[in-house]
């Protein structure tokens, strides 16, 4: 049966090439047109039907059905917007013209141009009077009524998916206004957009492994960044007082639901702030843009309701771990008494972690998943935190916050450590976990440190994690449903 299937595919195509050929023998080639003017888009014409009621439109897309009745027929066109019915008649587009379009195949692209009406069953459609044929489509779409159903396929074949699959392409129409909004806030609040490197020699400002490459003009070895910020603080060191960048980051990790190991970070640094500053900004910024996507500020995610119109809920790392794990780490005062804790809960913890590891990894596994509406979870332990201010009042713990919603982790700010000695001091114990088996640790960044001994002022920043935030916008179970094309495994492999 499958020999027979493959066998009928194989004709359909050598068909299709036929008929290429055919046209191209005729001097009507579909690939020698360089341009074609569009007019309108289908969703256009049936907002602003009233208006154009028989006025002459030029629409254009790829032609997703056909049904031909003798001396006219009827085809359906998509284009970026959606799709619309046209009306082909040979006596309005002459016997020639018919002829050639009844040869065309689902999947080609089509231009016509003809005036707008309504069909006797109501539906708002073109009357063609010219079409032409811009494109010839050399494959076979999938079969209209199934689709392309095929997980993995969807994701290796980003365009088909498109074509096939309305919902996707409104995703990714939501991703750009996604992130169209965050730069019309930020741009609005004084911030500018800069660009920094790609390739470092020491990629710093997050807890990952790198990717590493070779750059053979300097024979140098290099790596990707993991992270936007050490580049951006040395903007506010140089005078920029609010800058921010939206880009790709890499990160030599593992694939699940949540994870790619190219994805995209936005960071912003702004001078003459702290980590409550960087707490407003993310509440506004988040209900702006939900607004400016959605209408709402209210999200429906999955099973969950998400509020984001009231305050969000701020708690300490410890609180938290008090309240969903019932340990209290303000009564633990020594490493050996969190690792008691840990092994008396079944936390598992490596020889090199410390008191505040352990604190993490109690929250990571006691608090995190119940962190549904947006809450910010603050001050965290020192080990765990090398680039930011201590508290004051506490030098146990420092002025940073993690931003949850439905239990993920979403944005990471800091009141930005600008003390260069004490910086130094914090890369110092980041290389000596490093030694420790510590493959995600900061390594010492001396021209970082340089800036900072230039003097940095009080800062506050923060990174949002831009896939995770459409996400939430777009209602997707997983990241690869918001990465047009997510990293997959190579089928040669």
């Amino acid at each position: 049966m499958a020999g027979q299937q493959n066998q009928d595919v194989n004709q359909l195509l050598k068909v299709r090439r036929e008929k290429l050929q055919e046209l191209q023998q005729n001097g009507k080639d579909p690939f020698r047109i360089t341009k074609y003017d569009v007019t309108h888009h289908s969703q256009e014409i049936k907002d602003q039907f009233d208006a154009l009621e028989n006025t002459e439109v030029t629409i254009a897309g790829r032609m997703m059905f056909k049904r031909v009745m003798g001396k006219a027929s009827f085809c359906n066109i998509q284009d970026l917007l959606g799709n619309i019915q046209a009306y082909v008649a040979r006596d309005d587009i002459g016997e020639d013209s018919y002829k050639d379009f009844k040869k065309y195949d689902v999947g080609d692209l089509l231009g016509i141009k003809g005036k707008v009406f309504k069909t006797k069953t109501g539906e708002i459609s073109v009357h063609a009077s010219e079409v032409t044929l811009l494109s010839k489509s050399l494959q076979i779409l999938p079969e209209k009524y199934h689709g392309l159903t095929d997980t993995d396929l969807r994701y290796r074949q980003r365009y088909v998916d498109l074509i096939m699959n309305a919902d996707v392409k409104n995703t990714f129409i939501k991703r750009s206004k996604v992130i169209s909004a965050i730069r019309h806030y930020l741009d609005g609040e004084g911030f500018m957009e800069v660009e920094t490197p790609m390739l470092v020699s020491n990629a710093g400002g997050a807890a990952a492994r790198p990717f590493e490459t070779h750059f053979n003009a300097l024979n140098e070895d290099l790596k990707l960044r993991i992270s936007l910020e050490l580049y951006l603080k040395r903007l506010i060191v140089g005078g920029m007082e609010r800058v921010y960048e939206i880009g790709r980051v890499f990160r030599n990790e593992g694939l699940d639901t949540r994870h790619n190991p190219e994805f995209t970070l936005m960071e912003l640094y702004q001078a003459y702030t702290d980590y409550n500053g960087m707490m407003d900004l993310t509440e506004n910024l988040y209900r702006y843009v939900a607004k400016k996507v959605t209408g709402s500020e209210i999200l429906t995610y999955g099973e969950h309701t998400i509020d984001l119109s009231k305050p969000f809920a701020r708690i300490t790392m410890v609180e938290a771990v008090k309240k969903y794990a019932g340990v209290d780490f303000n009564e633990v005062h020594t490493t050996e008494d969190a690792r008691k804790l840990a092994r008396e809960h079944h936390v598992e913890y490596e020889d090199r972690h410390q008191k505040g590891d352990i604190l993490s990894l109690f929250f990571e596994q006691f608090a995190e998943e119940h962190l549904i509406q947006p809450t910010f979870v603050m001050d965290h332990p020192i080990e765990i935190s090398p680039l930011t201010k201590k508290k004051p009042d506490n030098p146990e713990y420092v002025e940073r916050f993690e931003f949850f919603l439905n239990g993920w982790e979403m944005a990471n700010a800091y009141s930005e450590l600008n003390d260069p000695i004490d910086q130094r001091e914090r890369f110092e114990a980041q290389e000596q976990a490093f030694a420790a088996g510590d493959e995600e640790a900061n390594h010492t960044d001396e021209d970082f440190l340089n800036a900072l001994s230039i003097g940095m002022p009080p800062t506050g920043g923060i990174g949002f994690g831009i896939d995770r935030m459409v996400m939430i916008m777009t209602d997707s179970m997983a990241i690869r449903d918001v990465l047009l094309f997510p990293t997959m495994k190579s089928l040669d492999k």
